[in-house]
């Protein structure tokens, strides 16, 4: 299984998880992201997040789809 590290620099204090999912191309719209992270297809720090709009904050790690997204 292959898997990939993207990092992301926060313009401003958090990032909805959402969002960050469609700005990193890991989905191909807001609509399919709020349905892979309401379906528990998406972990934030080690645990399942199913919040859509859960504020994402520096230092903070999401796994989704053998992808993992260092937030800076």
């Amino acid at each position: 299984m292959n898997t990939e590290t993207l990092s992301f620099e926060l313009r401003s204090d958090y990032i909805e998880l959402y969002k960050l999912l469609k700005l990193e191309s890991l989905v191909s719209s807001g609509g399919e992201a709020k349905l892979a992270i309401s379906n528990g297809h998406v972990f934030l720090n080690g645990k399942r997040e199913i919040q859509k709009r859960k504020k994402i904050k520096k230092d903070d790690k999401v796994v989704f789809n053998n992808t993992t997204i260092i937030i800076g």
